[in-house]
């Protein structure tokens, strides 16, 4: 996979838009609860960055991957949630804020955990010197996309709540036909990728995919987490921050075959994800 217009203009844009949609349902209250709700945030990190990275290992080593696309693997594991995870928390009924909280905090460990996990995998599948430098301009970026958007909205909300509120309904549709906007063109772009590699990658991709959203759906809940916020962390940990992964894989690293499991992980989250927002909510009713 190569970096085009969809990956590094349309892709922020179009995430931006739906962030600023965010941030006009939220408000400072949302966020004060979440703090009420420490364990909530321990589980979830504790899941993102301990049990994900197991878990995506032991995927690599039962198929038995080529070592190349096994640290493009483990480079998708060390990513954060990306800002989609909160768009779909938010058309699923999740507790939004806590989607936006748990990934500021997850980017800003990400400078830290990422190189060490990346590099890790690097001399354990490649014996590899080569060295990952921690990328502060990316995951200040990401930042961006996330962050500045949901504050305008806010800011919004709080000056014309009644805007807001005629918005929301309006908003969602409109994101949702971003999401299928953005499907469609990678999906097309990147038709030769998934076929050339659909038979390697596309079981353990898959897997790894479900099984990051079981684990942060049903794992809160064993610790009697609320339902609406163990969809939050289930979103959160189940859709990974692809393009940082295929921004580190391409610009980085330097090597484009790393990049393909997040690319096909990029595309086959956005309709598992989709699935799962659909169960959760079947399920409450």
């Amino acid at each position: 996979m190569q970096e085009s217009v969809v990956t590094t203009l349309f892709l922020p844009i179009a995430l931006g838009i739906i962030m600023l949609g965010l941030g006009l349902s939220l408000t400072l209250e949302d966020f004060k609860r979440v703090t009420q709700y420490p364990k909530a945030m321990t589980i979830a990190l504790i899941c993102q960055m301990v049990l994900l990275p197991v878990l995506c290992f032991g995927l690599v080593v039962v198929f038995d991957l080529n070592p190349v696309l096994a640290v493009g693997m483990m480079l998708l594991a060390a990513s954060p949630g990306g800002a989609t995870a909160n768009l779909y928390s938010h058309l699923s009924n999740g507790d939004v804020a806590l989607n936006i909280t748990l990934t500021a905090v997850n980017s800003m460990l990400t400078l830290f955990t990422l190189p060490l996990l990346v590099n890790f995998s690097l001399d354990y599948f490649l014996e590899s010197g080569q060295y990952v430098p921690m990328q502060f301009k990316k995951v200040m970026e990401v930042f961006a996309i996330v962050l500045v958007p949901v504050a305008i909205g806010m800011l919004v909300r709080s000056k014309s709540p009644a805007f807001a509120a005629r918005m929301d309904k309006p908003v969602k549709i409109l994101s949702a036909l971003v999401l299928i906007i953005l499907i469609v063109s990678v999906t097309l772009r990147e038709k030769q990728v998934l076929i050339d590699y659909a038979g390697s990658l596309g079981l353990p991709v898959l897997l790894f995919n479900v099984l990051s959203m079981a684990i942060g759906y049903y794992v809160p809940q064993f610790f009697n987490v609320q339902k609406k916020q163990a969809v939050a962390i289930g979103m959160e940990i189940g859709i990974h921050n692809g393009t940082l992964a295929i921004y580190i894989a391409l610009s980085v690293i330097g090597n484009s075959v790393m990049s393909v499991p997040p690319a096909i992980y990029s595309l086959l989250m956005f309709f598992t994800a989709a699935a799962f927002g659909f169960l959760v909510n079947v399920r409450k009713k």
